[in-house]
């Protein structure tokens, strides 16, 4: 084989191949994402996605537990509403790059107000809050926005989770900054504490979990939970159903609330995909966002409703707060 002849074929497998299998991609991942939102549009249809209670809207958001009630409300019979890379309020450039990385628009202060219980917040080594490479604001922003409310409120309960984000080293002496900022309001990690009302829980009003990645998780019985306590199961895609059926099967497989000392997350989210064109997380994630309530009567439907407990989700609104707040209601009443 001639010099120019093996030059023909590697330019063919390096760049022709690759450019073609790329554009066939960008061509196909449209007709995947329409024909799993029509999956998903024919399941709501069939099936609806209502659910006992689902018609309740709260009063006040603000203070949705304690017009429960704390002497009715059990730990393990709350749906928490919660929020996906919480503190990505305007990071980054707003022109070219926070359309990248904001999944939230709202200050963690006025989540809180909105109804918002689970915080997921990422840091770096400086204490900045971070998505991936972009960075934004100092934790104590966070932080301080979290004391404000619990100023402002009596009885709500906040499950905030602050992690070291991948790619990043944990800040230094982290975990005493956070027992020193919230040690009043914190509530001492306790295999016990899931089946607890409200009531007893009180005045202590946050859960926090420590999640570093090389640094000593917190010890036992100490003012900060480690990450046994809140886990997941990210299944990490753009395509709405392939996420939705995915949370559902790896929900079934959990113990039930009563008979675990964790909190499980759901994820009611999308990521968007480096091999796609479409990389902003809005209409990505808006794939999968409308189906919240759907997703929740399935669980009712194929029996698994007694191990949802934390549901996120990226650009929160009122509507998904009132439907775990609902469902939470159902719980209390023995509806569901």
């Amino acid at each position: 084989m001639s010099f120019f002849e093996n030059l023909a074929n590697t330019f063919v497998k390096e760049v022709v191949e690759p450019t073609v299998s790329f554009i066939d991609c960008q061509i196909q991942r449209p007709r995947d994402v329409s024909d799993q939102q029509q999956t998903l549009d024919n399941l709501q249809a069939t099936h609806g996605s209502r659910f006992p209670g689902d018609d309740y809207r709260s009063p006040d958001r603000k203070n949705w537990m304690a017009n429960i009630s704390p002497e009715k409300l059990r730990l393990n019979k709350i749906v928490w509403p919660g929020t996906h890379d919480s503190a990505t309020d305007g990071i980054g450039d707003p022109v070219f790059v926070r359309p990248l990385g904001e999944c939230q628009t709202l200050s963690i202060f006025d989540q809180l107000s909105l109804g918002t219980r689970v915080l997921d917040i990422r840091v770096n080594e400086n204490r900045k809050i971070c998505h991936g490479i972009l960075t934004s604001y100092d934790v104590d922003v966070v932080l301080n926005d979290v004391i404000r409310f619990l100023s402002e409120t009596r009885s709500e309960i906040i499950v905030l989770e602050v992690r070291t984000e991948y790619g990043h080293k944990d800040p230094p002496e982290f975990e005493s900054y956070l027992g020193n900022k919230l040690g009043q309001f914190l509530v001492h990690q306790d295999d016990n504490l899931f089946d607890k009302l409200v009531s007893e829980i009180l005045p202590r009003r946050v859960i926090c979990i420590w999640k570093p990645r090389e640094s000593l998780r917190p010890g036992r019985g100490g003012p900060l939970w480690n990450s046994d306590y809140l886990r997941d199961n990210w299944t990490n895609t753009d395509l709405p159903w392939t996420k939705f059926q995915g949370n559902m099967n790896h929900l079934k497989a959990k113990p039930p609330i009563s008979s675990r000392s964790f909190f499980y997350r759901v994820e009611n989210t999308l990521t968007p995909q480096t091999d796609n064109v479409v990389v902003w997380v809005r209409p990505v994630t808006d794939r999968i966002r409308g189906y919240a309530r759907l997703f929740i009567s399935r669980c009712i439907s194929e029996g698994c409703i007694d191990k949802f407990q934390i549901f996120s989700t990226d650009f929160i609104d009122e509507d998904f707060v009132d439907a775990c707040v609902a469902l939470t209601r159902a719980r209390i009443e023995g509806r569901v």
